[in-house]
């Protein structure tokens, strides 16, 4: 968190959690893995926008077989979502995926609702194989088992911003991962 260009967000952030080299290096192992477990075959890389937008481009990058990708949206609505898991599909895959060795591909894992609600979604289009890849796994929450085959880091019960992942639109632009100030979570950000 020294570098200047992010002075910016300083007074949000209570503590870093990753650092950027931290990050990278485990996305080119988990790029390797992958890579290792896909030999031979052609992965198509199924992105949970907007927050996995950074390890996704870092991801591809890492991977050494043939690769396309799509890219699908979800968003939770009313004030009861969190807990129930209500969901909607606000931008679907422009390609089919059917017969198609399959990677979705989270920022974070949380209570698993909205993970398990795009594998019901992409499942029933008869994918060859469905895999899930996510930069962290926060499994406090966890309402719904689930089948993650590639974690970057597991962390615990904590907000936090940077490298994709957002507060209210703000912070994705960070390298690093870090804790959001618990004060600032139920108040609205100064400009």
């Amino acid at each position: 968190m020294s570098d200047e260009r992010f002075a910016f967000a300083r007074p949000y952030l209570a503590a870093p959690i990753l650092d950027a080299e931290t990050l990278q290096a485990r996305v080119r192992e988990m790029g390797a893995e992958i890579s290792r477990d896909y030999r031979g075959r052609a992965v198509h890389v199924v992105a949970v926008l907007k927050g996995s937008m950074m390890i996704v481009a870092d991801l591809l990058r890492a991977l050494t077989v043939p690769v396309s990708v799509d890219f699908i949206a979800v968003s939770s609505y009313g004030p009861e979502a969190r807990a129930s898991g209500a969901v909607r599909l606000i931008k679907d895959l422009d390609e089919s995926i059917a017969g198609r060795h399959v990677l979705v591909v989270e920022d974070v894992i949380d209570t698993g609702l909205t993970l398990n609600y795009i594998l019901g979604v992409l499942r029933r289009r008869q994918p060859a194989s469905l895999e899930v890849a996510t930069l962290l796994d926060k499994p406090a929450h966890r309402l719904v088992d689930l089948p993650i085959r590639y974690i970057g880091f597991t962390l615990p019960d904590r907000f936090v911003v940077g490298y994709g992942l957002d507060f209210r639109e703000r912070f994705r632009n960070l390298p690093f991962i870090a804790e959001l100030r618990e004060d600032l979570i139920e108040e609205e950000l100064i400009e």
